[in-house]
Parts: C-alpha cells; sequence; structure tokens
C-alpha cells in the first residue's frame, strides 16, 4: 500500500519491509543508514506504526544513537474503534493482542478486569469467536464493540453485552478483516453503608477518630469526607446517616 501511495504522488524512493520477523536483522542496516545522514520514514499499512508492532524496538535504538525521530501521526485502530464504540473514553487501556492459547488467554483477562476503564484489545479475526467466550466468562456481561475493517469499505462496528457478541460470532464463525475489541469498564461497586458503620463502631471503641476513618476509607474505597461524616454520627451517637 504504500509503495502504491507512492507511485500514485510522484514519488521516487527505496521501500523495503521492515516486521516482526526480519526486524533484528534490519535494523543494524537501518542504524547504519541512519548515522550516515540519511533520512528514513517508517510507515504502516495498518494504521499508526509502533503501536503493538516491532517498530519502536527500532525507535528505542535510534534514540540511544541520538538520531532525531519526529512524529507524522496515521489512522489509529484504537482511537477509531474508541470514537465509534459508544463506550467512555475518558480513560482507557489498551493492552495490545491477548495471549492464543484458552488458558494463557483467560489469566490475562483477569489481570485486566479490574482495571476501571475502557479495555481496548486487537485480535485476529480466527481467534475472534473464542477470546469473546472468554472474555464473557471472565469478564462478565459487560457492555463492548467488535469493530471490523475501520475506514475501509467494509467497516462494521458490532455493540452488544459481551455474552451475545459471544454468541453472535459462535454462530456466525470468524468474521474477515481487521479486528479491534472495546470492552466497557466494570460497574462500579455499590458501597456498604451498613457493613461501613460496623467497622467504624468496632474501631472508635480503640482507636482515634482521624485513624479509624483513614482505615475504613482505605480498606472500602468509600469517600473519606462520606465515611468521617458517619464516623462522628457514631460517635456522638446518632448511630449513623
Amino acid at each position: 500500500m504504500a509503495a502504491r501511495l507512492l507511485q500514485h504522488i510522484g514519488a521516487r524512493t527505496t521501500v523495503a519491509n521492515y516486521h516482526e520477523h526480519n526486524a533484528a536483522r534490519a535494523r543494524p542496516d537501518i542504524l547504519r543508514r541512519l548515522a550516515e545522514g540519511q533520512v528514513i520514514a517508517l510507515t504502516s499499512d495498518a494504521g499508526t506504526p509502533l503501536i503493538s508492532d516491532p517498530g519502536y524496538r527500532l525507535v528505542d535504538e535510534a534514540l540511544e544513537a541520538g538520531v532525531p525521530v519526529r512524529a507524522v501521526p496515521g489512522p489509529s485502530a484504537v482511537i477509531a474503534a474508541l470514537s465509534v464504540s459508544g463506550l467512555p473514553t475518558d480513560r482507557f487501556m489498551f493492552v495490545g493482542f491477548p495471549p492464543p492459547k484458552q488458558a494463557a488467554r483467560r489469566s490475562f483477562l483477569a489481570e485486566v478486569a479490574g482495571i476501571a476503564a475502557t479495555l481496548v484489545l486487537y485480535e485476529s479475526p480466527r481467534r475472534l469467536p473464542d477470546c469473546l467466550r472468554d472474555m464473557a466468562a471472565v469478564l462478565g456481561d459487560r457492555p463492548a464493540a467488535v469493530a471490523r475493517e475501520l475506514t475501509k469499505l467494509h467497516e462494521e462496528v458490532r455493540r452488544g453485552g459481551l455474552p451475545d457478541l459471544a454468541d453472535h460470532y459462535a454462530a456466525e464463525g470468524p468474521p474477515k478483516g481487521e479486528i479491534v475489541i472495546i470492552v466497557g469498564p466494570p460497574a462500579a461497586a455499590e458501597t456498604d453503608w451498613a457493613a461501613i458503620d460496623r467497622e467504624l463502631a468496632d474501631r472508635l471503641t480503640r482507636e482515634s477518630l482521624r485513624d479509624a476513618v483513614d482505615a475504613v476509607a482505605a480498606g472500602s474505597g468509600a469517600p473519606r469526607k462520606a465515611v468521617y461524616r458517619r464516623a462522628l454520627a457514631l460517635k456522638d451517637g446518632d448511630g449513623g446517616a
């Protein structure tokens, strides 16, 4: 695609492949050419370079060698998928490709399950049905979206709960094209104020007001100001708010 674009605009330059399988062999030659003062552009036919690809190692070694590196942003599947997912975008985490084997994949999903942010993953079409099944099992019925072939002719975004999406692709089979999965953050746990009051009442018999509030707020995740108000009420004999 890059070569076709350069040909279309009449740019004459040498184009060479740089990918996961040849990166270790290709980097020394690229770094040598950079040291000689040549200008080299790292492009990608699949969105922004360096996002879940070996380009970051080239950038790291170029910087170590004192070569200036500048960015010309290109299409990003992560941002494009987030933009059309309908899921929260104020806090998100890109976690790359999940492992291909089920046991490792479920362990990976368990590690990111508690992150209070929208999750963005890449996945191969072939593994999508199995991955969604494991996501539904580990993450539960979270809202999600599967984005396919973004910005291309056959672009598609399917939204729903993880179990529904897993059922759909299990029945339909693997789709074609590049896949991005977006999963909404975990629901905020409801605060158990009765349990907080019990712990406060117990701690206030043997700790200072400040120490009791600090410990209960840290352990429960409840706002400290709210815990402090309830502690004051208990200390004054009101039995909590």
